[in-house]
């Protein structure tokens, strides 16, 4: 069956990640998406290589994998938004055009004549999200933010790191822009609730999405424990403030998770370690005194696990029913079974002559599931498509406008 929003039309103006990345959900969910880029440069992370996708002979493209990683099912069409001619497209555009994402800085799309003020006269239909560091308004609306930058504001980095007493101590950032990428979630989220308040309405809206707004409610139970105790939370490492031991740890041949949620996993786990005695100990047999005591028993459990590999752990320990799991790099996440089974890596035929991979979109639907139907687009790909099928322009128009450098 065709996908959820296979019936619907988004106009992309984002480039980088938190745009392209609701795009990109929404293109998964079925919508027909056509992705504007400058002309001749595209979208900036088509440059963020190595590494390059590699084409049908196994040699580098010009494709970065950063790019293939948050376009696919897309239509690439390029055209220049600083030229008048150019701006007249993009208002065709979005009047054909359900939904529009862009994440230009604030106030440079209406200078355009592309605000949503302009293009809601065009089309009252129409759903269009901003998405921008700080906001449509207040004191830092007009400056630009970075993910990392949002990481430390927001609070994030202030609880991600080790104990600043501990070797390696203090703030550290996530290993991926999860700023970005959480801002893109939230906006693909609110582009498909307008949608729906559309179905009754009849009228589109503007949504307003700031990184600075999703990695503050990102910090969730921390924040709300913050507001309700007065008290501000600090970074713990691995380890678990209310749990003991419940953290990673370093086995014979690499790192993972030990997670005892109570005393009975406790026994179990010291049994599997041949030291049931620690069970025993007054120290450590209840989680409470293992809190008090967490000083005294981590050393010795970190001693016990570094006497036997990973694998050897992970086997005894899920056997004796103890929580633990294992540290994967990326070689491994796609080698384990689990996530073979569940398909999250997929090939996608590559206009170059190889296959674009890609991780499968973990939303599973029964009736309409994600397909995926494009690779990543070259730069201008279905300029010629669009402009015939969507705006009814002819092969001499859009000559005459590739001549002029508007696409």
């Amino acid at each position: 069956m065709p996908g959820p929003l296979s019936h619907i039309r988004v106009l992309d103006l984002s480039r980088v990640l938190a745009g392209p990345w609701a795009a990109q959900n929404l293109a998964d969910l079925g919508a027909e998406v056509i992705k504007v880029e400058r002309p001749g440069a595209g979208d900036d992370t088509r440059g963020w290589g190595p590494p390059w996708l590699k084409d049908g002979a196994g040699n580098d493209t010009r494709e970065s994998a950063y790019y293939v990683s948050v376009n696919r099912n897309k239509k690439s069409v390029t055209l220049d938004l600083a030229k008048p001619e150019g701006q007249a497209i993009a208002r065709e555009l979005a009047a054909k055009c359900d939904a529009l994402i862009e994440n230009y800085k604030v106030g440079t799309l209406a200078r355009y004549g592309l605000g949503y003020a302009d293009l809601a006269r065009l089309n009252p239909r129409l759903v269009y999200c901003s998405v921008t560091g700080f906001g449509q308004d207040g004191p830092r609306a007009q400056q630009p933010g970075y993910d990392f930058i949002f990481q430390g504001m927001g609070g994030l980095m202030s609880i991600t790191g080790e104990r600043d007493n501990r070797p390696g101590g203090g703030p550290q950032k996530v290993g991926i822009a999860i700023t970005d990428v959480l801002t893109g979630m939230y906006a693909s989220l609110a582009v498909c609730a307008a949608l729906a308040s559309r179905e009754r309405s009849g009228k589109g809206q503007y949504i307003d999405c700031a990184l600075l707004d999703t990695i503050v409610a990102f910090n969730a139970n921390q924040a709300v424990s913050y507001f309700c105790s007065g008290n501000v939370p600090r970074r713990w490492g691995n380890a678990h403030p209310q749990v003991v031991p419940y953290e990673a740890f370093a086995t014979a041949d690499g790192h993972m998770i030990l997670a005892v949620g109570n005393d009975a996993q406790f026994a179990r786990f010291c049994a599997v370690a041949g030291r049931p005695e620690l069970a025993r100990d007054e120290r450590f047999r209840t989680n409470s005194q293992r809190i008090v005591n967490r000083e005294a028993l981590i050393p010795i459990v970190a001693a016990i696990m570094r006497t036997r590999g990973k694998r050897d752990w992970l086997a005894a320990l899920e056997a004796a029913g103890v929580p633990c799991g294992p540290i994967n790099d990326m070689r491994e996440v796609f080698e384990e079974p689990q996530v073979v089974h569940r398909g999250l890596r997929v090939d996608i035929p590559h206009p170059l002559g190889a296959t674009a991979p890609v991780v499968a979109s973990p939303m599973r639907f029964s009736d309409t599931p994600v397909e995926y139907r494009r690779a990543p687009p070259l730069l201008g790909e279905h300029t010629d498509e669009v402009l015939t099928a969507v705006l009814g322009k002819d092969a001499a128009e859009i000559a005459r406008l590739r001549d002029a450098g508007i696409v």
